[in-house]
């Protein structure tokens, strides 16, 4: 009896390697990888490797979408923090101290104008809600943290983050031309960036693509401005009176903080930092590439008109208007 068990364990083993050994990849599979490998390329910028997704998203498919989002949550946090070895920590808190002011008024303004318009376009209140704090703060990663605590469900935070990902997307490409044509220093633009483009993988994107003080500046206001996630929530469980709702904290802000001050300080860290942020950069262009692979038509015609329009009128305003701010303050 002992050998029988044993034999066909031995038997049901065999056979699970085999299929594992002699699996069929199918043509998509093979195109995905192939296209992740090519983004790889250091000659692959975060633009292309984003429009390289969107062809995949839309003319293939994603082989792997059930994973997408959780691969490109890790990927865009790994990759800030290996950032954080190419930056000086005074240089940092240089400019979070002048990204201070404005990234509080921008955040209020655009809650508060979020609000209105949510009301005038008759958009359901949480669907609302999220576009608000995506634009406000941190584009995908807040709706991701403030999805749970109001209760969203599945089509609500979809419609978020579709509108969101479509904006953020087109911020990529369009806000590097801007301020190349309207001739902002390195600093002005890292500033704009921050506030004017949602999600962080964009904001770096957009800011690496214009130089390295321009990244500095960029990355440190957006995770200064990421931190507003904690208080937002916190107001969000009174507004819509959820008070066993869980505040999702962005830890790894604080490992990117200790990447910037190892980098300062530590001069053998110093010698290995254009290596690290080598690969974090790679690593952003990758989730780039992922963000595009998830904007599928289904994602995109689930977003609809009026909750566009919000966006739309939301990314105009705050990026119009901290624009101004900016090149009067700083020229």
């Amino acid at each position: 009896m002992y050998q029988e068990n044993k034999y066909l364990m031995e038997n049901q083993n065999k056979k699970g390697l085999n299929r594992l050994l002699y699996k069929n990849i199918t043509t998509r599979e093979v195109l995905f990888l192939l296209a992740f490998v090519f983004c790889l390329s250091p000659l692959i910028t975060p633009p292309i490797a984003l429009l390289v997704g969107l062809i995949i998203a839309q003319f293939i498919g994603h082989p792997y979408l059930h994973l997408n989002h959780k691969a490109t949550h890790i990927l865009l946090q790994v990759s800030v923090v290996g950032l954080g070895f190419g930056m000086n920590v005074n240089n940092a808190m240089k400019a979070g101290k002048e990204g201070i002011l404005f990234t509080v008024f921008s955040i209020i303004g655009t809650l508060i104008i979020g609000f209105f318009l949510g009301k005038f376009l008759k958009i359901e209140k949480k669907t609302s809600y999220l576009i608000s704090n995506g634009t406000a703060i941190c584009g995908g990663s807040a709706i991701a943290a403030i999805s749970p605590i109001i209760k969203a469900d599945e089509k609500q935070i979809s419609v978020a983050l579709g509108t969101i990902f479509i904006l953020n997307s087109i911020a990529l490409v369009v806000f590097p031309y801007i301020g190349h044509s309207l001739d902002l220093s390195q600093s002005q633009f890292g500033l704009w960036c921050a506030i004017a483009i949602h999600d962080t993988s964009s904001v770096v994107g957009a800011a690496s693509k214009y130089g390295q003080e321009s990244l500095e500046i960029a990355t440190t206001v957006k995770l200064a401005r990421a931190l507003w996630i904690i208080p937002i929530a916190f107001i969000s469980t009174v507004i819509f009176k959820n008070k066993g709702g869980k505040v999702k904290v962005p830890y790894f802000i604080g490992l990117f903080v200790l990447a910037m001050i190892l980098n300062t300080y530590v001069p053998f860290v110093q010698n290995l930092s254009p290596y690290l942020t080598g690969i974090a950069k790679a690593g952003l262009t990758l989730t780039l590439f992922l963000i595009g692979c998830g904007l599928n038509r289904k994602l995109l015609q689930s977003v609809g008109f009026k909750p566009l329009i919000q966006g739309i009128v939301l990314w105009t305003i705050i990026s119009v208007a901290s624009l101004l701010v900016i090149k009067s303050l700083t020229s």
